[in-house]
């Protein structure tokens, strides 16, 4: 990093010292003064310059890191890597020395190097926690980048330059104008800045036209830009009014970021003026208002704060028409490090970067939730790709929109930091499949499928000619959330809107669940179902009998079978079925008969008990004359379950065996008679099934 804002935060600026003042004298003293003065870019070649003529080993160790610490400090990671690395081998025998190399590793993404670094500063230093914190950061931040968020990040090329140009700000409320800091050639000043070797900043405007495109950046003229630093703006929503950072070059003496205000006047801005509650021996930048123009958020290191610069905030006050004493956010959001950057999301998030908290390297952006009046919390990293190895810092959004801007150093930027947009792409979810015949396994079309969610929605929609059916986002519709539970369940022989769907079929009550909670891709969910074919006969779960009985005291429990053909007829409510016993061939048919009856009326007595209209059902009795068909795997008979046939299976078997298959012919079966049942109680909105097409000749009774 070559800016006057990042790793070090807001800087202060001088033109105290100059390398050519210091040419003909002491090189290390040189050097130190002008590290002091924050010159970082002046003094690398002076400790250069004194390490040639260094005769001690020590002496030489301490240059090198310094060397070191002045790349740290402009934010050149390569570099500032290179000679930590030479520090240690001279010998440099500070820890904080393993722990820059660690950050400048992790900064450079080498991140397994860097967690090595990390472990070996814990070991000496086992007091600081940043040992332990550079390592747990190491670990996320690789996971964040195998796993990255939905965000989608690209450089704003039509902007950036090879220069610095960083921290974004809307200057209208159609977002369709920015501000941001350059130090690009065009700046009203001309010098050059001895603590990055850059040129001073200004504030920068870019225009978007009607296809979305940013016009070339012009620096915006004096009073508001000068021969100092500006930079870091904030512009009311009314646009009456910026804030911004300035830092005055004054040769006597070193000089710190102070807040600065213009009101509008015309097209242009006013005179400025500091803000009052700056004191000069302090450092104020990165402004930032709330939607109100109310509060102002920026970051300082006045006293009182948690660590290097801390996030603040002043109320105005209406009555006496300033700002009030500064407030800082505490704890939970400020660190021991540097955080900067605020910025007040129109639903109350903060938005902020730091190096304190965990993160992937550098500065890295995070939101806080608003817990109250004046009250942040729960801070997250916002991850990969919105952070990155390198600094990324100064995120704004476009309104409630999960699009807008942010400042980085990452790869593929043009050269130094340079202005990236990023949008959250709608996370997109669909729900599809296929209808099928369970028994011919041919696509049913017509069919309703019911989409039902936890959040209270409910849609439906029919299979195609395919019997294909796809719930997905539609236009401006979206059927299928994020973070929602969802039922999908099939209907048949109901109206939809349009055409009458198939009849032919029993509607079921089998229900398939889904959920998007916690998926954080988009997805197509598949899930098939198939339709049960309304036959002559419809076996269901096996209502068992025993010998000569016709209660529903078996020990497998028929009334758990029976309860499947309730849920059949709740979900078909126009049915009317015919309930049919057997028997196997002992006993004289007349008995035979008789318990045939016996156990079908047992069958719809329980089914009255549970709530079924008895003029749904009819109870009849088949004695011994229907044995079961035994069919092959294309559904032809070759064979039924008589007494010649069960003999001659059965020969040589246990008992055990032979009532096995004997009980197979005591059984219930039910059909379906009519389907334009109208119960008198039922609501009025019921849909009515299709009228049951008529049997096919020659058909012959099944199962």
């Amino acid at each position: 990093m070559k800016i006057f804002t990042k790793l070090t935060a807001l800087l202060a600026f001088t033109l105290l010292f100059s390398a050519n003042a210091f040419a003909q004298k002491n090189f290390m003293t040189d050097a130190k003064k002008a590290f002091e003065s924050k010159e970082y870019f002046n003094s690398i070649e002076l400790y250069k310059k004194a390490y040639t003529k260094a005769k001690k080993k020590e002496d030489k160790a301490l240059i090198v890191f310094q060397t070191a610490e002045c790349y740290r400090l402009i934010g050149d990671n390569k570099q500032a890597e290179a000679w930590y690395i030479k520090a240690i081998k001279a010998n440099y025998t500070e820890p904080k020395a393993k722990l820059y190399l660690a950050d400048a590793k992790k900064a450079l993404e080498k991140y397994n190097e860097a967690l090595i670094e990390y472990n070996n500063y814990k070991k000496e230093v086992p007091s600081d926690p940043r040992g332990e914190d550079g390592a747990k950061s190491c670990e996320l931040a690789q996971k964040w980048k195998d796993g990255p968020t939905r965000y989608k990040v690209e450089n704003v090329v039509l902007i950036n330059t090879k220069d610095p140009d960083f921290a974004p700000s809307y200057a209208d409320k159609k977002y369709n104008k920015l501000y941001f800091t350059s130090m690009r050639p065009g700046v009203v000043g001309s010098a050059i800045d001895g603590t990055n070797g850059e040129m001073y900043s200004d504030i920068f405007e870019t225009m978007m036209d009607k296809n979305g495109k940013w016009s070339t950046p012009v620096s915006l003229p004096e009073p508001l830009n000068t021969k100092d630093n500006e930079g870091l703006s904030a512009v009311t929503k009314k646009g009456d009014m910026i804030f911004f950072t300035r830092c005055m070059v004054d040769k006597k003496k070193v000089t710190y970021n102070q807040l600065w205000t213009a009101p509008k006047k015309g097209t242009s801005w006013g005179e400025t003026t500091k803000v009052p509650f700056c004191l000069d021996s302090l450092k104020y930048a990165s402004p930032c208002l709330s939607a109100d123009a109310q509060t102002l958020f920026f970051a300082s290191n006045m006293p009182g704060g948690q660590g290097e610069n801390d996030i603040w905030m002043t109320k105005f006050d209406k009555k006496a028409k300033a700002w009030g004493n500064p407030i800082n956010l505490g704890p939970g959001i400020n660190t021991p490090g540097n955080d900067v950057y605020p910025f007040i999301h129109e639903d109350g998030t903060l938005y902020f970067s730091s190096t304190g908290h965990l993160g992937m390297g550098g500065l890295d952006i995070y939101k806080a939730e608003k817990k109250g009046d004046d009250q942040w919390g729960n801070v997250t990293n916002m991850k990969y790709p919105i952070n990155s190895a390198a600094d990324d810092f100064g995120i704004i959004f476009e309104g409630k929109k999960e699009r807008g801007y942010l400042s980085s150093n990452r790869e593929g930027s043009k050269g130094a930091d340079d202005i990236w947009s990023f949008v959250l792409p709608p996370l997109l979810f669909t729900i599809e499949g296929v209808v099928t015949d369970c028994k011919f396994k041919e696509v049913v079309p017509g069919v309703v499928i019911k989409l039902v969610g936890s959040d209270g929605s409910s849609i439906e929609t029919k299979t195609d000619a395919a019997g294909y059916f796809k719930f997905a986002e539609n236009g401006t519709a979206r059927y299928v959330n994020p973070n929602t539970s969802y039922v999908i369940t099939t209907q048949v022989g109901v109206d939809v809107k349009t055409t009458q769907a198939p009849a032919g079929f029993l509607n079921s009550s089998d229900k398939v669940k889904e959920t998007t909670v916690g998926v954080e891709e988009a997805k197509t969910f598949k899930h098939d179902f198939c339709l049960v074919p309304i036959e002559r006969f419809i076996r269901f779960p096996d209502v068992l009998y025993l010998l000569g009985k016709a209660d529903l005291d078996h020990p497998s429990n028929p009334r758990d079978s029976l309860n499947f053909l309730y849920q059949t007829l709740l979900d078909n409510p126009t049915f009317v079925i015919e309930l049919s016993s057997h028997t196997d061939y002992r006993g004289s048919d007349p008995a035979n008969q008789k318990l045939s009856e016996a156990r079908a009326k047992s069958c719809v007595d329980y089914l009255i008990s549970k709530g079924i209209n008895p003029e749904r059902m009819k109870a009849k009795g088949y004695g011994e004359k229907a044995p079961v068909e035994i069919k092959d795997g294309n559904g032809v008979v070759t064979a039924t379950l008589t007494e010649k046939y069960i003999l001659k299976e059965t020969k040589g078997k246990s008992k055990e065996e032979f009532e096995a298959i004997m009980q197979k012919n005591r059984r219930t079966v039910f059909s379906v008679l009519r389907k334009d049942f109208l119960d008198p109680n039922a609501p009025k909105d019921v849909p009515v099934t299709a009228p049951t097409p008529p049997k096919p000749e020659g058909e012959e009774e099944g199962e």
